[in-house]
């Protein structure tokens, strides 16, 4: 039923795409609607592997209102988001603080927070019904290009393309032919609890049933280098807590493993009641991850030296939690990726690259920025200042950030822009 998915016109340009998490999975159905030929490689033998992590993910206005343009994509998100659109915001110790609003950016378009496996497999199955290439149980070795082809090295075997892109996180092997030596993550200092269960276990828990009987709410508690974000979602009726702290731990060793309530208990010790009562009362059987927070120094450039080879999403630009930019920015991606293939056309993917890499490039690491803003204006709160104006704790939202439709830009700027890379030269 080729009809329910509008496609450009062929361009020719055959693509692999390694990672189908969610920066390879947008670029793949953004590549098949531009009109190219796409491979999508992942290395879970099932998307259960994928789907099963138990967390929330956010998609603000610049990344959700592409979702806009997949056929039944966005209104089956409605269905599972979380329908609030405001943040009650409190201090450690209990006191309310301010309610921050986002209704004002329903201008800007929509905004989509829910369980993270569930609005993965809304675009995995959309992928499915467009009839994309997908190929599970795919482990990539090895990545090569020369001047008019790339190619990855597949449970042993070459496979070749007119573009490779590399899209499966912070340890994508392609980082190495675009950077010219293999880089290891670092500890960023943080890492993060992250749980998921159903509200029945606390239903009747007088301390804290009010976060779930009345339908959604979202909130959040500030205190000295940790801030506890607490949501309910579908009526109430499913609920996940996640707080960002402290950490020493070797990201070496492991960067996601099994948390335990003992743990999260000693790091909220004197915190509300409210808080702890939330810890105390999770499920034994509820997934609670540990999972470590990577940091990358900004990279030089995202794309190979031959400019067959582009990195996007974590691979490229990870993001912390704060900036609930991660998930958008790698939407972002594959919009501008896709688009400048298409207008760059098969006999120039090197230009396409380069010029993609001029779009994205400022725009990423700007907001990349608002992640560490938002941590240093919560994790040092000047408690004296926030009283005398709350909202100076609030989330910063700017409308060059949220107000912005990346495949839009992209046809706006792409010959003024691709014309001054073709003036520069290429790198060796």
């Amino acid at each position: 039923m080729t009809e329910q998915f509008p496609r450009r016109p062929s361009t020719g340009i055959s693509v692999i795409i390694v990672g189908a998490g969610f920066a390879g999975l947008s670029a793949a159905i953004e590549c098949d609607r531009k009109g190219h030929h796409v491979t999508l490689l992942e290395k879970a033998s099932t998307i259960e592997e994928i789907t099963r992590f138990g967390d929330i993910i956010s998609f603000d206005p610049n990344g959700a209102r592409l979702f806009e343009r997949w056929p039944g994509v966005i209104e089956a998100m409605y269905k599972i988001a979380r329908k609030t659109s405001w943040l009650d915001l409190y201090h450690w110790r209990g006191e309310f603080v301010t309610r921050q609003s986002f209704e004002g950016e329903k201008k800007w378009g929509p905004r989509i927070n829910g369980h993270r496996g569930e609005l993965y497999s809304i675009i995995y199955d959309h992928a499915v019904k467009r009839k994309l290439d997908i190929r599970l149980g795919q482990r990539v070795s090895d990545y090569f290009e020369n001047a008019d082809k790339a190619g990855v090295v597949v449970n042993g075997e070459r496979m070749e393309a007119d573009v490779v892109i590399a899209a499966e996180g912070v340890r994508s092997r392609g980082r190495k032919i675009v950077l010219g030596f293999d880089d290891k993550p670092k500890s960023s200092g943080y890492a993060v609890y992250r749980c998921w269960f159903s509200s029945d276990a606390i239903k009747d828990n007088n301390t804290i049933k009010h976060l779930v009987v009345e339908g959604d709410t979202h909130s959040g508690y500030i205190g000295p280098d940790l801030h506890f974000l607490v949501s309910s979602l579908k009526d109430g009726k499913e609920f996940n807590w996640v707080f960002t702290h402290v950490d020493d731990g070797n990201i070496e060793e492991s960067w996601q493993f099994p948390g335990k309530i003992e743990d999260c208990l000693k790091y909220v010790e004197g915190w509300a009641p409210v808080v702890q009562e939330i810890v105390r009362s999770t499920p034994k059987d509820a997934r609670l991850i540990d999972h470590k927070l990577v940091f990358r120094d900004p990279l030089p450039t995202f794309i190979s030296p031959l400019a067959r080879i582009v990195l996007i999403g974590d691979a490229a630009h990870p993001f912390l939690p704060t900036s609930i930019q991660g998930a958008s920015q790698s939407i972002e991606d594959g919009v501008v990726l896709a688009s400048c293939l298409e207008l760059a056309g098969k006999g120039e993917v090197p230009l396409a690259l380069r010029t993609h890499e001029k779009i994205r490039y400022e725009r990423v690491h700007q907001a990349q920025a608002t992640g560490v803003k938002t941590r240093e204006k919560w994790h040092k709160a000047n408690w004296d200042e926030i009283n005398k104006t709350p909202e100076a704790i609030h989330l910063t939202r700017e409308a060059w950030l949220l107000d912005f439709d990346a495949e839009k830009d992209c046809y706006k700027r792409y010959h003024e822009l691709a014309t001054s890379v073709r003036s520069e030269r290429p790198r060796l």
